[in-house]
């Protein structure tokens, strides 16, 4: 299997949400990543792989914690809820995604969708027949599926995990 790309949340997934410093909009003005983030998108981008941040979130929010850790060259799409006008599990801000990507329908069973919210990064992946892959790491989140669509087709406590969930994709291992 040739993955075609890489899907990212944010909170609680790329950015640590414990470490949040927001104004009064909500907007998060300060936040620190979580361990292994920068490090993991670095070397995505050295294998060539696409990556587009999927997430709900405010604007300000991707911007001040991207831009605090120059972390936008790292990505090929933004699929940002409050842009768009959705939020996950809605098909929506995936297939935004995707299709800014320029991925088709038949390689959507290649593309990996890594969140740490089952009902919406899970479920949503899995109505589009993504890879998903569950990152749970804290349990600030419903950490017990409550049905099949809540099921993950893998589970990492680390994010340094996702690159043995790839190798084994792209068979080698």
């Amino acid at each position: 299997m040739k993955i075609k790309a890489i899907f990212f949340d944010l909170g609680d997934t790329l950015m640590d949400e414990t470490t949040e410093v927001k104004d009064q909009n909500l907007v998060t003005i300060d936040a620190e990543l979580v361990d292994g983030a920068k490090e993991l998108l670095i070397k995505l981008k050295e294998m060539n792989y696409k990556v587009a941040l999927v997430a709900d979130t405010r604007i300000g929010t991707y911007k001040n914690v991207l831009g605090k850790f120059d972390m936008f060259k790292y990505f090929d799409c933004f699929a940002i809820s409050e842009e768009l006008g959705v939020q996950k599990p809605d098909p929506k801000i995936f297939l935004f995604a995707l299709k800014s990507l320029g991925i088709e329908e038949r390689d959507y069973k290649n593309v990996i969708m890594v969140g740490n919210n089952l009902k919406r990064d899970i479920v949503g992946a899995n109505r589009l027949g993504l890879i998903s892959v569950w990152f749970h790491w804290n349990d600030r989140y419903p950490s017990k599926p409550e049905n099949n669509e809540e099921i993950p087709n893998f589970e990492i406590k680390r994010l340094s995990e996702l690159l043995e969930v790839i190798k084994r994709l792209e068979g080698e291992i």
